[in-house]
Protein backbone atom coordinates (compact mmCIF):
# COMPACT_ATOMS: atom_id res chain seq x y z
CA UNK A 1 0.00 0.00 0.00
CA UNK A 2 1.30 3.07 -1.38
CA UNK A 3 1.78 5.50 1.80
CA UNK A 4 0.56 8.83 0.48
CA UNK A 5 -2.94 7.03 -0.29
CA UNK A 6 -5.27 7.01 2.62
CA UNK A 7 -7.87 4.20 3.41
CA UNK A 8 -11.34 6.11 5.09
CA UNK A 9 -12.58 2.03 5.14
CA UNK A 10 -10.72 1.77 8.65
CA UNK A 11 -10.34 4.53 11.81
CA UNK A 12 -13.28 6.84 13.47
CA UNK A 13 -15.38 8.14 10.17
CA UNK A 14 -15.56 11.89 11.80
CA UNK A 15 -11.60 12.68 11.70
CA UNK A 16 -10.96 10.90 8.90
CA UNK A 17 -13.40 13.33 6.99
CA UNK A 18 -12.20 16.18 8.54
CA UNK A 19 -8.76 15.77 7.64
CA UNK A 20 -9.48 15.02 4.45
CA UNK A 21 -12.36 18.53 4.23
CA UNK A 22 -9.17 21.00 5.58
CA UNK A 23 -6.93 20.51 2.41
CA UNK A 24 -9.88 21.21 0.08
CA UNK A 25 -11.30 24.34 2.16
CA UNK A 26 -7.43 25.47 1.85
CA UNK A 27 -7.23 24.96 -2.00
CA UNK A 28 -10.85 26.73 -2.44
CA UNK A 29 -9.62 29.49 -0.43
CA UNK A 30 -6.30 29.92 -1.96
CA UNK A 31 -8.46 30.25 -5.71
CA UNK A 32 -10.71 32.64 -4.37
CA UNK A 33 -7.18 34.49 -3.14
CA UNK A 34 -5.52 33.91 -6.41
CA UNK A 35 -8.71 35.35 -8.59
CA UNK A 36 -8.09 38.68 -6.68
CA UNK A 37 -4.31 38.49 -7.44
CA UNK A 38 -4.66 37.82 -11.19
CA UNK A 39 -7.92 40.91 -11.71
CA UNK A 40 -5.47 43.16 -9.79
CA UNK A 41 -2.44 42.53 -11.78
CA UNK A 42 -4.42 42.81 -15.23
CA UNK A 43 -6.33 45.99 -13.80
CA UNK A 44 -3.14 47.94 -12.33
CA UNK A 45 -0.76 47.30 -15.50
CA UNK A 46 -3.34 46.34 -18.43
CA UNK A 47 -5.86 49.07 -17.38
CA UNK A 48 -8.90 49.20 -16.81
CA UNK A 49 -10.78 47.22 -20.57
CA UNK A 50 -8.81 44.67 -20.19
CA UNK A 51 -10.24 43.70 -16.53
CA UNK A 52 -13.40 44.46 -17.92
CA UNK A 53 -12.51 42.01 -21.31
CA UNK A 54 -11.63 39.18 -18.14
CA UNK A 55 -15.08 40.31 -16.26
CA UNK A 56 -16.63 39.73 -19.56
CA UNK A 57 -15.16 36.40 -20.56
CA UNK A 58 -15.79 35.11 -16.39
CA UNK A 59 -19.39 33.86 -17.21
CA UNK A 60 -18.24 31.61 -19.74
CA UNK A 61 -14.96 30.60 -18.31
CA UNK A 62 -16.94 29.66 -15.52
CA UNK A 63 -19.80 27.21 -17.44
CA UNK A 64 -16.33 25.72 -19.00
CA UNK A 65 -14.97 25.19 -16.04
CA UNK A 66 -18.15 23.71 -14.41
CA UNK A 67 -18.56 21.55 -17.03
CA UNK A 68 -14.68 20.12 -16.59
CA UNK A 69 -15.51 19.90 -13.02
CA UNK A 70 -18.52 18.12 -12.81
CA UNK A 71 -16.87 15.51 -15.90
CA UNK A 72 -13.56 15.08 -13.09
CA UNK A 73 -16.02 14.60 -9.77
CA UNK A 74 -18.15 11.86 -11.97
CA UNK A 75 -14.44 10.02 -12.94
CA UNK A 76 -13.55 9.75 -9.46
CA UNK A 77 -16.42 8.16 -7.56
CA UNK A 78 -15.99 4.37 -9.55
CA UNK A 79 -12.07 4.71 -8.76
CA UNK A 80 -13.09 5.61 -5.15
CA UNK A 81 -15.38 2.55 -4.97
CA UNK A 82 -12.69 0.39 -5.65
CA UNK A 83 -10.24 1.29 -4.52
CA UNK A 84 -12.40 1.00 -1.10
CA UNK A 85 -12.59 -2.55 -2.35
CA UNK A 86 -8.89 -3.21 -2.79
CA UNK A 87 -10.14 -4.12 -6.37
CA UNK A 88 -6.57 -2.42 -7.65
CA UNK A 89 -6.98 -3.94 -11.41
CA UNK A 90 -10.37 -2.86 -11.94
CA UNK A 91 -9.31 0.75 -10.40
CA UNK A 92 -7.00 0.95 -13.10
CA UNK A 93 -9.47 0.27 -15.73
CA UNK A 94 -11.45 3.05 -13.98
CA UNK A 95 -8.74 5.12 -14.59
CA UNK A 96 -7.80 4.28 -18.21
CA UNK A 97 -11.36 5.11 -19.02
CA UNK A 98 -11.75 8.37 -17.40
CA UNK A 99 -8.42 9.49 -19.41
CA UNK A 100 -9.80 8.37 -22.43
CA UNK A 101 -12.94 10.07 -22.02
CA UNK A 102 -11.27 13.41 -20.87
CA UNK A 103 -8.96 13.25 -23.80
CA UNK A 104 -12.15 12.62 -26.23
CA UNK A 105 -13.98 15.54 -24.61
CA UNK A 106 -11.64 18.08 -23.67
CA UNK A 107 -10.16 17.87 -27.49
CA UNK A 108 -13.98 17.61 -28.70
CA UNK A 109 -14.45 21.25 -26.43
CA UNK A 110 -11.61 22.81 -26.77
CA UNK A 111 -12.13 22.54 -31.20
CA UNK A 112 -16.15 23.46 -30.37
CA UNK A 113 -15.73 26.65 -28.34
CA UNK A 114 -12.65 27.84 -30.58
CA UNK A 115 -14.27 28.13 -33.64
CA UNK A 116 -17.19 29.70 -32.18
CA UNK A 117 -15.41 32.21 -29.64
CA UNK A 118 -16.43 34.91 -31.25
CA UNK A 119 -20.00 34.09 -31.95
CA UNK A 120 -20.24 33.54 -28.42
CA UNK A 121 -19.13 36.71 -27.41
CA UNK A 122 -21.40 38.65 -29.81
CA UNK A 123 -24.54 36.76 -28.44
CA UNK A 124 -23.77 37.96 -24.55
CA UNK A 125 -23.54 41.87 -26.16
CA UNK A 126 -19.67 42.24 -25.86
CA UNK A 127 -18.72 46.07 -25.97
CA UNK A 128 -16.54 46.46 -29.17
CA UNK A 129 -13.95 49.00 -26.52
CA UNK A 130 -13.68 45.13 -24.92
CA UNK A 131 -14.26 42.63 -27.59
CA UNK A 132 -10.96 42.07 -28.75
CA UNK A 133 -9.28 41.60 -26.01
CA UNK A 134 -11.56 39.59 -24.49
CA UNK A 135 -11.53 37.20 -27.92
CA UNK A 136 -7.54 36.37 -27.63
CA UNK A 137 -8.39 35.48 -23.67
CA UNK A 138 -11.29 33.26 -24.29
CA UNK A 139 -9.60 31.66 -27.39
CA UNK A 140 -6.31 30.68 -25.47
CA UNK A 141 -8.44 29.69 -22.32
CA UNK A 142 -10.76 27.40 -24.86
CA UNK A 143 -7.27 25.59 -26.39
CA UNK A 144 -6.05 25.04 -23.42
CA UNK A 145 -9.33 23.08 -22.05
CA UNK A 146 -7.11 19.95 -22.49
CA UNK A 147 -4.52 21.11 -19.73
CA UNK A 148 -7.16 21.97 -17.30
CA UNK A 149 -9.69 18.68 -17.75
CA UNK A 150 -6.49 16.48 -17.15
CA UNK A 151 -5.34 18.69 -14.35
CA UNK A 152 -8.50 18.75 -12.66
CA UNK A 153 -8.71 15.00 -13.81
CA UNK A 154 -5.99 13.59 -12.06
CA UNK A 155 -6.44 16.28 -8.64
CA UNK A 156 -9.50 14.53 -8.65
CA UNK A 157 -8.31 10.48 -8.93
CA UNK A 158 -5.56 11.25 -6.39
CA UNK A 159 -8.04 12.48 -3.89
CA UNK A 160 -10.58 9.54 -4.72
CA UNK A 161 -8.11 7.52 -3.09
CA UNK A 162 -8.39 9.14 0.04
CA UNK A 163 -5.52 12.03 -0.18
CA UNK A 164 -6.60 15.27 -0.57
CA UNK A 165 -3.10 17.22 0.56
CA UNK A 166 -1.15 16.32 -2.20
CA UNK A 167 -3.61 18.32 -4.48
CA UNK A 168 -3.82 21.02 -2.65
CA UNK A 169 0.64 21.51 -2.75
CA UNK A 170 -0.11 21.54 -6.56
CA UNK A 171 -2.42 23.84 -6.61
CA UNK A 172 -0.36 25.96 -4.86
CA UNK A 173 2.50 25.27 -6.66
CA UNK A 174 0.29 26.05 -9.77
CA UNK A 175 -0.83 29.12 -8.26
CA UNK A 176 2.46 30.68 -7.68
CA UNK A 177 3.28 29.55 -11.07
CA UNK A 178 0.55 31.67 -12.72
CA UNK A 179 1.31 34.29 -10.66
CA UNK A 180 5.05 34.32 -11.90
CA UNK A 181 4.43 33.74 -15.49
CA UNK A 182 1.44 36.69 -15.22
CA UNK A 183 3.68 39.41 -14.37
CA UNK A 184 6.64 37.70 -16.93
CA UNK A 185 3.72 37.68 -20.03
CA UNK A 186 2.30 40.61 -19.26
CA UNK A 187 5.35 43.08 -17.88
CA UNK A 188 8.33 41.71 -19.76
CA UNK A 189 7.11 40.07 -23.22
CA UNK A 190 4.09 42.22 -23.71
CA UNK A 191 1.39 39.52 -24.15
CA UNK A 192 -1.27 41.47 -22.08
CA UNK A 193 -4.62 39.86 -21.84
CA UNK A 194 -3.68 37.07 -24.06
CA UNK A 195 -0.37 36.54 -21.60
CA UNK A 196 -2.82 36.40 -18.77
CA UNK A 197 -4.69 33.54 -20.08
CA UNK A 198 -1.49 31.51 -21.58
CA UNK A 199 -0.35 31.90 -17.29
CA UNK A 200 -3.16 29.93 -16.40
CA UNK A 201 -3.23 27.24 -19.29
CA UNK A 202 0.80 27.00 -18.96
CA UNK A 203 0.31 26.45 -15.08
CA UNK A 204 -1.94 23.91 -15.32
CA UNK A 205 -0.25 21.85 -17.82
CA UNK A 206 2.86 22.24 -15.53
CA UNK A 207 1.02 20.72 -12.68
CA UNK A 208 -1.31 18.30 -14.94
CA UNK A 209 2.66 16.72 -15.72
CA UNK A 210 3.72 16.95 -12.33
CA UNK A 211 0.39 15.22 -10.62
CA UNK A 212 0.94 12.73 -13.84
CA UNK A 213 4.83 11.95 -12.59
CA UNK A 214 3.59 11.86 -8.80
CA UNK A 215 1.15 9.02 -9.59
CA UNK A 216 3.53 7.06 -11.52
CA UNK A 217 6.15 7.64 -8.84
CA UNK A 218 4.74 7.69 -5.79
CA UNK A 219 1.23 5.32 -6.41
CA UNK A 220 1.93 1.92 -7.47
CA UNK A 221 -1.41 1.38 -7.52
CA UNK A 222 -2.34 3.75 -10.61
CA UNK A 223 0.86 2.24 -12.52
CA UNK A 224 -1.27 1.78 -15.81
CA UNK A 225 0.14 -0.80 -18.27
CA UNK A 226 -1.14 -1.95 -21.75
CA UNK A 227 -3.82 -4.37 -20.85
CA UNK A 228 -5.56 -1.22 -18.45
CA UNK A 229 -6.19 0.62 -21.68
CA UNK A 230 -8.15 -2.38 -23.55
CA UNK A 231 -11.56 -1.02 -24.20
CA UNK A 232 -14.33 -2.04 -21.89
CA UNK A 233 -17.65 -0.87 -23.07
CA UNK A 234 -19.67 -1.97 -19.79
CA UNK A 235 -17.27 0.08 -17.92
CA UNK A 236 -16.78 3.14 -20.57
CA UNK A 237 -20.82 3.46 -20.17
CA UNK A 238 -20.59 3.58 -16.17
CA UNK A 239 -18.14 6.17 -16.57
CA UNK A 240 -20.00 8.59 -18.81
CA UNK A 241 -23.02 7.94 -16.96
CA UNK A 242 -20.92 9.47 -13.71
CA UNK A 243 -19.22 11.81 -15.53
CA UNK A 244 -22.49 12.92 -17.81
CA UNK A 245 -25.07 13.52 -14.83
CA UNK A 246 -22.57 15.76 -12.77
CA UNK A 247 -22.36 17.61 -15.84
CA UNK A 248 -25.87 18.29 -16.10
CA UNK A 249 -26.66 18.94 -12.27
CA UNK A 250 -23.70 21.80 -12.85
CA UNK A 251 -25.43 22.68 -15.75
CA UNK A 252 -29.14 22.71 -14.34
CA UNK A 253 -27.35 25.13 -11.27
CA UNK A 254 -25.54 27.41 -13.26
CA UNK A 255 -28.71 27.98 -15.32
CA UNK A 256 -30.62 28.89 -12.25
CA UNK A 257 -28.20 30.77 -10.94
CA UNK A 258 -28.68 32.74 -14.12
CA UNK A 259 -32.55 33.25 -14.09
CA UNK A 260 -32.13 34.28 -10.83
CA UNK A 261 -29.53 37.02 -10.99
CA UNK A 262 -32.21 38.13 -14.07
CA UNK A 263 -34.88 38.77 -11.50
CA UNK A 264 -32.48 40.50 -9.20
CA UNK A 265 -31.18 42.81 -12.06
CA UNK A 266 -34.79 44.04 -12.02
CA UNK A 267 -35.36 45.84 -8.75
CA UNK A 268 -32.22 48.16 -9.80
CA UNK A 269 -28.55 48.75 -9.17
CA UNK A 270 -29.05 48.67 -5.40
CA UNK A 271 -30.45 45.40 -5.25
CA UNK A 272 -27.80 44.63 -7.62
CA UNK A 273 -24.82 45.76 -5.86
CA UNK A 274 -26.20 44.47 -2.51
CA UNK A 275 -27.22 41.09 -3.53
CA UNK A 276 -23.49 40.67 -5.92
CA UNK A 277 -22.04 41.56 -2.56
CA UNK A 278 -23.72 39.40 -0.20
CA UNK A 279 -23.67 36.24 -2.56
CA UNK A 280 -20.24 36.72 -2.32
CA UNK A 281 -19.89 36.68 1.11
CA UNK A 282 -22.67 33.88 1.70
CA UNK A 283 -20.71 31.82 -1.13
CA UNK A 284 -17.42 31.53 0.96
CA UNK A 285 -19.45 31.22 4.44
CA UNK A 286 -20.78 27.87 3.42
CA UNK A 287 -17.86 26.99 1.64
CA UNK A 288 -16.82 24.47 4.61
CA UNK A 289 -19.74 22.69 4.35
CA UNK A 290 -19.48 21.93 0.29
CA UNK A 291 -16.28 20.67 1.18
CA UNK A 292 -17.54 18.56 4.47
CA UNK A 293 -19.93 17.33 1.84
CA UNK A 294 -17.25 16.48 -1.12
CA UNK A 295 -15.18 14.89 1.92
CA UNK A 296 -18.16 12.86 2.87
CA UNK A 297 -18.55 11.72 -0.50
CA UNK A 298 -14.85 10.14 -1.30
CA UNK A 299 -15.35 8.45 2.71
CA UNK A 300 -19.05 6.90 1.57
CA UNK A 301 -17.50 5.73 -2.22
CA UNK A 302 -14.33 3.96 -0.50
CA UNK A 303 -16.99 1.98 1.61
CA UNK A 304 -19.59 1.61 -0.69
CA UNK A 305 -16.96 -0.26 -2.50
CA UNK A 306 -15.69 -1.90 0.45
CA UNK A 307 -19.24 -3.29 1.17
CA UNK A 308 -19.42 -1.49 4.75
CA UNK A 309 -22.64 -0.29 4.71
CA UNK A 310 -22.75 0.24 9.02
CA UNK A 311 -19.52 2.13 8.41
CA UNK A 312 -21.61 4.66 5.95
CA UNK A 313 -24.29 5.05 8.52
CA UNK A 314 -21.97 5.38 10.94
CA UNK A 315 -20.42 8.38 8.65
CA UNK A 316 -23.32 9.71 8.12
CA UNK A 317 -24.66 9.81 11.47
CA UNK A 318 -21.19 11.76 12.95
CA UNK A 319 -21.05 13.82 9.52
CA UNK A 320 -25.03 14.89 10.00
CA UNK A 321 -24.13 16.32 13.66
CA UNK A 322 -21.27 18.25 12.61
CA UNK A 323 -22.67 19.85 10.02
CA UNK A 324 -25.59 20.35 12.26
CA UNK A 325 -23.50 22.28 14.68
CA UNK A 326 -21.67 23.98 12.26
CA UNK A 327 -24.19 25.30 10.13
CA UNK A 328 -26.51 26.88 13.34
CA UNK A 329 -22.96 28.74 14.53
CA UNK A 330 -22.92 30.06 11.33
CA UNK A 331 -26.10 31.20 11.39
CA UNK A 332 -25.66 33.06 14.30
CA UNK A 333 -22.62 34.64 13.51
CA UNK A 334 -23.77 35.80 10.17
CA UNK A 335 -27.17 37.40 11.36
CA UNK A 336 -24.99 39.17 13.94
CA UNK A 337 -22.26 40.43 11.94
CA UNK A 338 -24.12 41.46 8.35
CA UNK A 339 -23.93 44.79 8.43
CA UNK A 340 -20.10 44.60 9.13
CA UNK A 341 -19.80 42.17 6.77
CA UNK A 342 -21.27 44.08 4.00
CA UNK A 343 -19.09 46.75 4.24
CA UNK A 344 -16.00 44.95 3.04
CA UNK A 345 -17.43 45.89 -0.39
CA UNK A 346 -19.84 48.75 -0.07
CA UNK A 347 -18.84 51.86 1.21
CA UNK A 348 -20.45 53.14 4.66
CA UNK A 349 -21.84 55.70 3.39
CA UNK A 350 -24.35 53.43 0.77
CA UNK A 351 -26.73 52.72 3.84
CA UNK A 352 -29.37 51.28 1.46
CA UNK A 353 -27.57 49.03 -0.62
CA UNK A 354 -26.41 47.72 2.66
CA UNK A 355 -29.60 47.15 4.26
CA UNK A 356 -30.79 45.05 1.41
CA UNK A 357 -27.93 43.23 1.38
CA UNK A 358 -27.88 42.64 5.25
CA UNK A 359 -31.75 41.94 4.80
CA UNK A 360 -30.46 38.86 2.35
CA UNK A 361 -28.04 37.55 4.47
CA UNK A 362 -29.88 37.14 8.15
CA UNK A 363 -32.89 35.27 5.84
CA UNK A 364 -30.83 33.62 3.83
CA UNK A 365 -28.32 32.94 6.34
CA UNK A 366 -30.48 32.14 9.00
CA UNK A 367 -30.68 28.74 7.24
CA UNK A 368 -27.75 27.19 6.43
CA UNK A 369 -28.82 23.67 7.54
CA UNK A 370 -30.56 23.55 4.68
CA UNK A 371 -27.75 23.88 1.99
CA UNK A 372 -25.13 21.90 4.82
CA UNK A 373 -27.73 18.90 4.44
CA UNK A 374 -28.15 19.27 1.26
CA UNK A 375 -24.56 19.16 0.60
CA UNK A 376 -24.45 16.05 2.32
CA UNK A 377 -27.08 14.26 0.10
CA UNK A 378 -25.48 15.28 -2.95
CA UNK A 379 -22.09 13.22 -2.15
CA UNK A 380 -24.17 10.65 -0.37
CA UNK A 381 -26.00 9.75 -3.50
CA UNK A 382 -22.91 10.30 -5.70
CA UNK A 383 -21.00 7.84 -3.71
CA UNK A 384 -23.92 5.07 -3.90
CA UNK A 385 -24.34 5.26 -7.81
CA UNK A 386 -27.34 7.51 -7.77
CA UNK A 387 -25.40 10.50 -9.75
CA UNK A 388 -29.12 11.31 -11.23
CA UNK A 389 -30.47 11.94 -6.87
CA UNK A 390 -28.26 14.61 -6.98
CA UNK A 391 -29.66 15.99 -10.63
CA UNK A 392 -33.21 15.66 -8.94
CA UNK A 393 -32.75 17.84 -5.95
CA UNK A 394 -31.15 19.98 -7.92
CA UNK A 395 -34.00 20.34 -10.08
CA UNK A 396 -35.82 20.52 -6.70
CA UNK A 397 -34.10 23.62 -5.34
CA UNK A 398 -33.26 25.96 -7.65
CA UNK A 399 -36.18 25.13 -9.74
CA UNK A 400 -38.49 26.07 -6.57
CA UNK A 401 -36.14 29.07 -6.20
CA UNK A 402 -37.03 30.42 -9.42
CA UNK A 403 -40.16 29.47 -9.61
CA UNK A 404 -41.11 31.02 -6.15
CA UNK A 405 -38.72 34.09 -6.43
CA UNK A 406 -40.60 34.98 -9.51
CA UNK A 407 -44.39 34.36 -8.03
CA UNK A 408 -43.26 36.30 -4.86
CA UNK A 409 -41.67 39.14 -6.65
CA UNK A 410 -44.71 40.00 -8.75
CA UNK A 411 -46.64 40.74 -5.44
CA UNK A 412 -45.98 44.08 -4.57
CA UNK A 413 -46.52 43.69 -1.20
CA UNK A 414 -43.66 41.09 -0.63
CA UNK A 415 -41.25 42.10 -3.86
CA UNK A 416 -37.43 41.34 -3.86
CA UNK A 417 -37.66 40.00 -0.19
CA UNK A 418 -39.56 36.89 -2.05
CA UNK A 419 -36.44 35.72 -3.65
CA UNK A 420 -34.09 35.95 -0.15
CA UNK A 421 -36.64 33.55 1.08
CA UNK A 422 -37.34 31.65 -2.07
CA UNK A 423 -33.88 30.18 -1.29
CA UNK A 424 -34.17 28.44 2.28
CA UNK A 425 -37.69 26.91 0.90
CA UNK A 426 -35.51 25.05 -2.23
CA UNK A 427 -33.08 23.91 0.50
CA UNK A 428 -35.69 22.55 2.23
CA UNK A 429 -38.11 20.77 0.02
CA UNK A 430 -34.80 19.04 -1.74
CA UNK A 431 -33.61 17.52 1.95
CA UNK A 432 -37.18 16.45 2.07
CA UNK A 433 -37.17 14.43 -0.90
CA UNK A 434 -33.24 13.30 -0.23
CA UNK A 435 -34.41 12.04 3.47
CA UNK A 436 -37.81 10.42 2.03
CA UNK A 437 -36.19 9.17 -1.02
CA UNK A 438 -33.17 7.21 1.23
CA UNK A 439 -35.84 6.18 3.67
CA UNK A 440 -37.60 4.35 0.69
CA UNK A 441 -35.37 2.85 -1.00
CA UNK A 442 -32.42 2.29 1.94
CA UNK A 443 -32.70 -1.02 1.68
CA UNK A 444 -30.97 -1.34 -1.22
CA UNK A 445 -28.71 1.65 -1.62
CA UNK A 446 -25.87 0.36 -0.12
CA UNK A 447 -25.38 -2.35 -1.90
CA UNK A 448 -22.85 -1.97 -4.98
CA UNK A 449 -23.93 -3.17 -8.39
CA UNK A 450 -22.08 -5.58 -10.07
CA UNK A 451 -20.14 -4.69 -13.25
CA UNK A 452 -18.69 -6.79 -16.20
CA UNK A 453 -14.95 -6.25 -16.13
Amino acid sequence: MATTTKEMTEGAPLPLILNFTFPLLLGNILQQTYSLVDAAIVGKFLGINDLAAIGASTSVVFLILGFCNGCCCGFGIPVAQKFGARDYKTMRRYVTVSLQLAALMSIVIAVLTSVYCADILRSMQTPENIFHGAYYYLLVTFIGVPCTFFYNLLSSIIRALGDSKTPFWFLLFSTVLNIVLDLLFILRLGYGIAGAATATVLSQAVSAIGLWLYCWRKIPETRLTRKDFKINRPLVRQVFSYASLTCIQQSVMNFGILMVQGLVNSFGTSVMAAFTAAVKIDSFAYMPVQDFGNAFSTFTAQNYGAGKKERILQGFKKAFWMTTLFCLLLSALIFLTAPWLMQIFISPEEKEIIRIGVEYLRVEGSFYLGIGYLFLWYGFYRAVCKPEMSIILTILSLGTRVALAYLLASIPSIGVHGIWWSIPIGWALADIYGQVYYWKKKRYLLVPPTVSQ
